[in-house]
């Protein structure tokens, strides 16, 4: 396994692959107040491609393409928060996407852990650290162990994708997850526009 770190934006002509694993580091939860410090990805390789987005930048043109391309499918966990996190940044939305704990909530509803590191733990009997989870991603220079961390969280995801496939096929409910994530984006951006607490399905 190998991290390759980028400032601003992927290197031309690097293709990740038809899958990549996509999760962001910030400085908050606040999409519009904390800033979009590192984007990590992998395409299921074993390899991690960390793009550090300096302060004010709002460009990205060959990851916003890569994110945009609907030949390439976006898989996270818990996109919502990545996916808004990405459009008020860049202006550009993921899509196709696909979100592990949204199928983890479909699927193991004999409990309410639907975190990544359980998720791993459970289904792929990959055990991470979340020591650097609340560090400072905004720092200059970021850590190896920052780098490390931020790498777990995408080395296994297309394991764990692989994983719930079989489940949701399983449970007869793969369409109904499908539906779920092609929804994702448009939940995202509604986070953005300020219904992010509002259920616009209840009476």
């Amino acid at each position: 396994m190998a991290n390759h770190l980028y400032q601003n934006d992927l290197p031309d002509g690097l293709s990740l692959g038809p899958i990549v694993a996509i999760d962001c580091e910030t400085m908050g939860l606040n999409p519009h107040r904390d800033r979009l410090c590192l984007i990590q990805m992998s395409g299921g390789d074993g390899e991690c491609h960390l793009v550090q987005i300096r302060p004010g930048q709002t460009e990205a043109p060959n990851l916003c393409a890569m994110l945009e391309d609907p030949a390439v499918l976006k898989l996270f966990h818990f996109g919502r928060f990545d996916i808004a996190a990405l459009y008020n940044r860049f202006g550009a939305l993921a899509a196709p996407v696909y979100c592990t704990k949204i199928a983890s909530k479909l699927v193991r509803t004999f409990t309410d852990r639907h975190g990544l590191k359980t998720l791993l733990q459970d289904m792929v009997g990959v055990d991470i650290s979340k020591h650097q989870q609340q560090s400072d991603w905004g720092a200059e220079t970021l850590t190896d162990a920052q780098l490390d961390y931020a790498a777990s969280d995408v080395l296994y995801l297309h394991q764990l994708k692989n994983a719930f496939d079989a489940l949701l096929a399983r449970e007869g409910r793969m369409d109904m997850a499908q539906a779920c994530f092609s929804f994702l984006p448009t939940r995202a951006k509604l986070d953005l526009a300020g219904w992010p607490d509002i259920d616009i399905f209840a009476h």
